[in-house]
């Protein structure tokens, strides 16, 4: 990604220092660092069981590591929680969808905005102005949303209904609707076939270029992931074993030895 950008690669927005996560015995990550700079897609890849989706886990909260720290913006985040991260600007995708399958496109994606309402459970009972003035901007937003990723058609179908690669779409708008300055993408294009790998790449460089979403990636397609990523830090039984741009990863040997080797789960 060599093009000129719209938001050009800055400094570091998110850094991880001496990450370490065990369960039991049992080391998932082990004194892992690296730094995401602002703007910039990037993407851990590692063999399965190698880490990858446990150190997402620990930057949103769902985990909090034993040792090291995580720094937002210059913030260390020392109350790791889900809605504490969220809140402070960090989104995740999941790599199973977790949407309402009942509700409709437009529910869905509503349901990102809940982060910023404030008004009480009283003012939105008697739909008292805050309360109306709040649901008109988070409904305006989802719509703006739902323009962005080209998915009008669909705002009202219920989600279940919908094809899997539309629905990882429905995913991706849920996510953005939190005003994210940081995504998380849990193996985004799992399951998809060609086509609907290529309209997502498409949809994470649009996000990327046209909103400059600071993008952490992870995807086992390791074509989807030369191709679009800034940077790629690679991790093997929890430690990082390469960390750099994407043609100096792919040629790094460490990484190919990995990569020919037994899957370890």
């Amino acid at each position: 990604m060599t093009e000129k950008r719209r938001f050009p690669i800055g400094d570091s927005i998110l850094e991880l220092s001496n990450i370490s996560l065990s369960f039991g015995g049992v080391k998932a990550i082990t004194d892992t660092s690296f730094k995401v700079r602002t703007h910039e897609i990037r993407a851990i890849i590692g063999p399965n069981g190698a880490g990858k989706s446990s150190l997402l886990n620990c930057i949103n909260g769902i985990y909090k590591p034993q040792e090291g720290t995580i720094t937002f913006k210059g913030e260390v985040l020392s109350k790791i929680n889900p809605n504490f991260i969220a809140r402070k600007g960090i989104s995740r995708t999941f790599q199973n969808l977790a949407l309402f399958k009942r509700m409709s496109v437009l529910d869905n994606i509503l349901v990102g905005r809940r982060l910023h309402e404030t008004a009480s459970f009283i003012e939105v009972a008697l739909q008292l102005p805050k309360a109306k003035r709040e649901e008109k901007q988070n409904r305006e937003k989802s719509e703006e949303i739902i323009e962005f990723l080209e998915i009008q058609g669909i705002r009202d179908t219920l989600v279940g209904k919908l094809p899997y690669g539309l629905q990882k779409k429905v995913e991706l708008g849920r996510a953005l609707a939190t005003g994210a300055e940081v995504l998380l993408l849990d193996e985004p294009m799992a399951g998809m076939n060609v086509e609907e790998k290529r309209e997502m790449c498409r949809f994470i460089l649009k996000v990327n270029d046209e909103l400059g979403t600071t993008m952490i990636l992870i995807e086992h397609d390791m074509g989807v992931v030369m191709d679009i990523s800034d940077s790629v830090v690679v991790l093997d039984y929890g430690k990082i074993i390469a960390d750099g741009p994407p043609d100096e990863v792919r040629s790094n040997q460490n990484v190919i030895d990995a990569y020919l080797g037994v899957a370890h789960d």
